[in-house]
């Protein structure tokens, strides 16, 4: 529906009730008119079924009160003489005055001409008024030592994005005065039938979707309205994060157009390692190296944790090498804020060169232990396998 259609067209007559109708007034007034021309009700009846269109547009309108306010204020600006016929009347012309009222401190109704059709024209059409447009999404990368991505860190990110021209402060022109595009009457799209009655929109060709076009193009961004812009922001990165991981902040992207909010900024996250721990899940890892009499005899052993003081863990006699051990609490931040564990894994330490009292006990041990074989049990099992 153009807005020539919308304007000339008197949907309270077509639903036969009067300017002053009541909501109930016009949905009786619909019900009616729609069971006599309902095209189940007159098959084959293609003036029935035309009629049954113009009834259904009128009350999406009249029933709508949001619309049918913009509806009145628009006919009444109509027969006010508020717009001025284009050449061979088949169109409208607007000046910036008219289509950007509201925001230059003219025209009667607060948002200008384009708020006024607003609502009613976003159901698609030529009609369509261009809409705030959202900033696009950027990402970005950030690496971080193993110590900042388990506590988390502030860090800096310069970014390149898309933000309105400084030079035209926006408006495409270098002398900062677009005229609204004469193909689309500054909408910013145009119509194209797609059959059935129904009409899709494409961004308009010659504006490229900005409603305006630059009679005097700027030399920065081209007539564009857009140029490219570098920022420094600083970033805080959460506690927890894993390698690879992608965080999102809402609205930290580019800035929008006409008004549309920003887009959001995306952070991929990559994680340096660190020389004694690892992760796993939320667990931070390490290997602690024990003597043989630790793991034999048993006692406590020190444990180095990331960032805080040492931790003791009880080592029961007849530790095996490789057996692993948790210190609860002092892991990795989870999302609810709690830690995750320190899961220690036990390394029996064998010396190279043993000499004097250690390699006499160690020879004492050997005569001691003469009679066991370790091996025992893998032989009988081999055997019955």
């Amino acid at each position: 529906m153009s807005t020539k259609d919308f304007i000339e067209k008197d949907y309270y007559k077509v639903l036969g009730v009067p300017k002053d109708a009541t909501e109930a007034e016009i949905k009786k007034a619909y019900r009616k008119l729609a069971r006599e021309f309902h095209p189940d009700a007159n098959k084959g009846n293609a003036k029935a079924e035309e009629r049954f269109k113009e009834i259904s547009e009128a009350n999406d309108v009249l029933g709508d009160p949001k619309k049918r306010k913009e509806y009145d204020e628009a006919r009444a600006l109509f027969g006010n003489g508020g717009f001025r016929p284009g050449p061979g009347g088949g169109s409208f012309n607007f000046d910036l005055g008219d289509l950007f009222g509201g925001a230059q401190g003219g025209g009667g109704f607060g948002g200008g001409l384009g708020d006024v059709f607003g609502g009613l024209f976003n159901r698609g059409g030529a009609g369509t008024r261009t809409q705030p447009r959202r900033g696009q999404d950027i990402e970005s990368e950030v690496t971080l030592s193993f110590t900042e991505a388990i506590e988390g860190a502030t860090v800096p990110l310069r970014m390149s994005s898309q933000a309105p021209c400084k030079a035209c402060s926006g408006t495409g022109d270098k002398n900062g005065t677009p005229r609204v595009c004469p193909t689309c009457v500054g909408t910013g799209q145009v119509a194209r039938g797609s059959g059935g009655g129904f009409s899709l929109t494409d961004p308009c060709p010659d504006c490229k979707g900005r409603g305006l076009i630059a009679e005097n193009p700027c030399e920065v961004c081209k007539g564009s309205g857009r140029a490219k812009s570098s920022r420094t922001m600083q970033v805080r990165i959460p506690a927890g994060v894993h390698d690879g991981q992608r965080i999102r902040l809402r609205g930290k992207g580019a800035p929008g157009e006409r008004g549309g909010p920003a887009g959001d900024l995306y952070v991929v996250v990559h994680v340096g390692e660190h020389p004694v721990f690892g992760r796993k899940g939320d667990n931070l890892t390490v290997t602690v190296p024990v003597t043989f009499a630790e793991a034999a005899l048993g006692g406590e052993v020190r444990v180095p944790t990331l960032g805080g003081p040492p931790v003791t863990l009880k080592l029961p006699p007849g530790t095996p090498n490789g057996r692993t051990m948790r210190a609860r609490g002092k892991g990795a931040v989870r999302k609810d804020g709690t830690r995750g564990d320190l899961l220690v894994t036990v390394e029996v330490s064998v010396p190279k060169d043993v000499t004097g009292k250690a390699r006499d006990a160690l020879e004492a041990y050997r005569e001691a232990t003469a009679g066991e074989d370790p091996r025992a049990e893998l032989f009988e099992a081999a055997k019955g396998a």
